[in-house]
C-alpha cells in the first residue's frame, strides 16, 4: 500500500503538472470505486485544477470548489497520462479528462478493487470519515509532547505506529525501517517507552520518512511509475544482513503482511518465533 513518502511524492508532481488545467469531463468506468453520488461526478467537469495534496495517505484533488478524495488502498495508482484511455480499459476506476488532452486516471490493478474515491465540497472534506478520524501526520513528526502522548498506549509499536487514528501516513513498509532506525522492538508497548525512547523514535520518524522524500526526489522524473524505487534497508529485507551490525533481519509472517527486524539491536539478540509455525513470543 502507498504510504506518506510515495502519496506526497506523488501529489508533488500531479499538483506540479496540473495546477491551473481545465476539466473537460469526470468519467467512472469503475462504478465500484466512486463512494459518493451528490455532488455527481460530472460536477467536476469545467473546474480549473487548484491543486492536488495530501491527507494521510490519500490524495486530494481540489478544482471548482469540490475535492476528489482518493485512496489508492494496496493496488491503485493516480497518474497522468498524455493520452486517454479506453472506457473499456480493465484498469481505469476514474477518468478526469483535461482539455489540453491529458487524463488523469486512477487505476487499480488485480481483483479485489478496494481504492475509492469521493467526490465532495470543499467545506466538507475536513467533517470527511475518512479524514475527520485521522490523527496527526507523521511527517513531520508531531511536537514533542503530542507525539509522547499519542504513544502513551498499552499496545506494541508495531501496530500503533500503523494505527492511522493515532498518526496518519505509516504502514507496513515505512514501520520496519523506522523502528530498525530507532533500534527498538516491534513489540514494545508505546506505554513503556522512556523519555529517551520516545524522542529517538521521534527523530527516527523524521529521518525515514523524510529521507524517503529526498530520494523520490533525486531519482523520480516528471511522472511517478507504477513501481516506486523504495530506499528499504530492512522491510523485505529477510534472510539479509543488518546494514549496520551484520546480523541476519529475521521476518515474523502475518496473514496479510511480513514483518522485519534485526533480533541483534532490537530485540536483545532473540529471534522471535514466525506466526506461521508458532504462538508469538511475548
Amino acid at each position: 500500500m502507498p504510504e506518506l513518502p510515495e502519496v506526497e511524492i506523488t501529489a508533488r508532481r500531479l499538483d506540479r503538472a496540473l495546477s491551473g488545467a481545465e476539466i473537460e469531463s469526470a468519467l467512472a468506468p469503475g462504478l465500484v470505486a466512486l463512494k459518493t453520488f451528490d455532488p455527481p461526478l460530472d460536477a467536476f467537469a469545467g473546474g480549473r485544477v487548484g491543486g492536488v495534496r495530501r491527507i494521510g495517505k490519500m490524495l486530494a484533488v481540489d478544482a471548482g470548489g469540490l475535492t476528489l478524495l482518493v485512496h489508492l488502498m494496496s493496488a491503485g495508482r493516480l497518474q497522468l497520462f498524455d493520452e486517454r484511455a479506453s472506457l473499456r480499459d480493465r484498469t481505469s476506476r476514474i477518468l478526469l479528462r483535461i482539455a489540453d488532452g491529458r487524463e488523469l486516471r486512477l487505476r487499480e490493478f488485480g481483483t479485489q478493487q478496494r481504492a475509492w474515491a469521493k467526490l465532495l465540497r470543499a467545506e466538507e472534506v475536513a467533517a470527511d470519515e475518512a479524514v475527520a478520524t485521522l490523527g496527526p501526520d507523521a511527517y513531520p513528526p508531531p511536537p514533542p509532547e503530542e507525539f509522547a502522548d499519542l504513544l502513551d498506549q498499552p499496545r506494541h509499536l508495531h501496530p500503533l505506529l500503523r494505527d492511522q487514528r493515532a498518526i496518519a501516513g505509516i504502514g507496513r513498509s515505512w514501520v520496519d525501517e523506522i523502528l530498525w532506525t530507532a533500534r527498538l522492538s516491534p513489540f514494545q508497548r508505546g506505554s513503556d517507552l522512556d523519555p529517551e525512547d520516545v524522542e529517538t523514535l521521534r527523530s527516527s520518524c523524521g529521518e525515514v520518512l523524510g529521507g524517503a522524500l529526498e530520494h523520490y526526489e533525486r531519482v523520480i522524473g516528471d511522472t511517478v511509475p507504477d513501481k516506486l524505487p523504495m530506499p528499504l534497508r530492512v522491510h523485505r529485507r529477510a534472510g539479509e544482513d543488518c546494514p549496520r551490525c551484520g546480523a541476519r533481519i529475521e521476518a515474523i509472517h502475518f496473514k496479510d503482511y511480513v514483518m522485519c527486524y534485526c533480533p541483534e539491536e532490537q530485540t536483545g539478540g532473540r529471534v522471535l518465533k514466525d506466526r506461521r509455525l508458532s504462538k508469538l513470543l511475548k
